[in-house]
């Protein structure tokens, strides 16, 4: 009985918006960040999150970007009001570390790496995530995902020289997403 009734204030708290999610919800989240050209560009997609029970799936998909490896990153602030992504502020970073690559054993939180935008200026992007979180204090819903102009070489701190940003995007829970004009 109090179990049936715990599941019930929760689903409630739920249901509310006013409490922690259960955990089938947690582990079925869904967020997606559409992504807007910065000024002068004409690059526009967006990425898809799913929080599954380890990991986080990120799937991306980008149009209008020069042929060649463009960086990835999440960065602190879910703002694109700046024509050039700078209200976005700097790399989603709340373990202090260094800048890497996606599989180093220590980087940003927001260091996803690069996507590869083929002849056309299409990228396609998939990866499992260890790293980021949907829920609780690191979580990436409300920060904002930039494409920058150059690849990121992993390593120049504590960027990845990876050049100007050239889209720019909000991270939000898919429950809340509106289709905007």
């Amino acid at each position: 009985m109090i179990r049936i009734l715990s599941e019930m204030v929760l689903t409630g708290a739920v249901l509310l918006g006013s409490g922690p999610l259960s955990v089938v919800e947690a582990e079925s989240m869904k967020a997606i960040c559409q992504l807007k050209a910065t000024q002068g560009n004409q690059v526009k997609g967006f990425v898809k999150f799913t929080k599954k029970k380890n990991s986080v799936m990120v799937w991306a998909h980008v149009e209008g970007l020069t042929p060649g490896k463009h960086g990835l990153h999440i960065h602190e602030c879910g703002d694109c009001s700046a024509p050039d992504g700078s209200s976005a502020k700097g790399h989603f970073n709340p373990g202090k570390h260094q800048h890497g690559g996606p599989g180093a054993k220590e980087r940003h939180a927001g260091d996803l790496g690069n996507l590869n935008a083929n002849s056309k200026g299409v990228a396609e992007y998939v990866r499992s995530d260890k790293t980021i979180h949907m829920t609780g204090e690191d979580s990436i819903l409300g920060k904002a995902v930039i494409i920058h102009e150059k690849v990121d070489d992993y390593k120049t701190q504590p960027t990845g020289n990876a050049g100007a940003r050239i889209a720019c995007g909000v991270i939000v829970n898919k429950k809340n997403f509106r289709k905007e004009e």
